[in-house]
């Protein structure tokens, strides 16, 4: 007769207790298995301060100092290298390979802006959104908005970004706003306006047919989204898998008034970080009934920073 070898893990519980056990392991197989595949990302750069992941979630953005300057280079070298995956959509980006790969990094360039007249546009705030959740929250992109437009200084219409995070089977729709601005007065005003506006059933039911529009069938998370936002569903359902993330900029006085990294430096940071995300949550609190993540990236100088990035998007265009 076969010896019957008990694992240590079994030993002295019960049939019912063994079960249970087995059952939860079996679980968790299973939501490994049902995990999407994280994809590959730029090298970490900025420090994540003041962060809370909940209901009313927050990040505040840290871009640093060098020799004394604050970080903006070495900030816009990061960005850009997020720019393929942000422009192009997901099976431009699987066949990218080092036979094509400055044709696609030419082409996702393009697909930003072509003109002169880039003080006032917000891609750029577009791109930060998108580095931002997928640093922070390791998403997958689920459609590029700027690859489907019809020009190419035609302005995203919408929501800015559309990701997707967590299991096949337990999917979260991350749909966000951002605001690439000077004033945070002016950045929580402006963006609350018009999450009032996106954030209407009317509005949602719209944004979900384009958003299904572009999803790419052989995406292994499609169907799960098209499941969570199908017009069947009551939007009640629907808002208990979604999460709204703002990104909001501003010239900072904590950044302004630093020259390096220090106890003071941090102390201020985050205190300008807890103030504007507690006037944000009071002013949004009527609008925003579901989940929402804030992502704050306090700034030196816009002006200076949106210069830089359009010079080197400008070159990248010319490769």
């Amino acid at each position: 007769m076969a010896k019957i070898i008990i694992p240590d893990e079994f030993r002295g519980i019960s049939i019912d207790g063994a079960m249970e056990r087995v059952l939860k392991k079996k679980d968790e197989a299973e939501s490994r298995i049902n995990m999407m595949e994280s994809l590959s990302q730029p090298e970490k750069f900025w420090e994540i301060r003041c962060h809370y992941v909940g209901e009313k979630g927050i990040s505040g953005l840290c871009v640093g100092y060098e020799q004394g300057e604050w970080r903006k280079e070495a900030f816009v070298d990061y960005i850009m290298e997020w720019l393929p995956e942000f422009s192009l959509n997901s099976k431009e980006r699987e066949n990218l390979k080092y036979s094509n790969a400055i044709s696609k990094l030419r082409k996702a360039a393009k697909l930003v802006y072509k003109t002169d007249k880039f003080k006032n546009r917000g891609e750029f705030g577009e791109i930060f959104l998108h580095a931002a959740i997928r640093s922070v929250f390791d998403s997958v992109p689920a459609i590029s908005k700027i690859y489907y437009k019809s020009s190419h200084n035609e302005t995203i219409k919408g929501f800015d970004c559309v990701h997707v995070v967590g299991s096949i089977d337990n999917l979260e729709m991350w749909v966000g706003e951002v605001k690439f601005y000077k004033s945070i007065k002016d950045a929580i005003g402006d963006v609350i306006k018009e999450l009032k506006q996106h954030l209407e059933i009317d509005f949602l039911r719209d944004e979900f047919v384009l958003i299904e529009n572009k999803l790419d069938s052989s995406d292994e998370y499609t169907k799960a989204i098209q499941t969570l936002i199908s017009q069947r569903r009551s939007m009640d359902e629907i808002f208990k898998n979604i999460c709204i993330p703002v990104l909001l900029t501003y010239e900072s006085d904590a950044v302004k008034s630093h020259k390096k990294v220090c106890a003071e430096y941090v102390s201020s940071f985050e205190k300008e970080i807890k103030e504007n995300y507690a006037d944000f949550c009071k002013k949004s609190e009527e609008i925003l009934k579901i989940r929402f993540h804030l992502f704050i990236l306090p700034l030196e100088d816009k002006v200076k920073l949106i210069t830089i990035l359009d010079e080197k998007l400008k070159a990248l265009q010319s490769i």
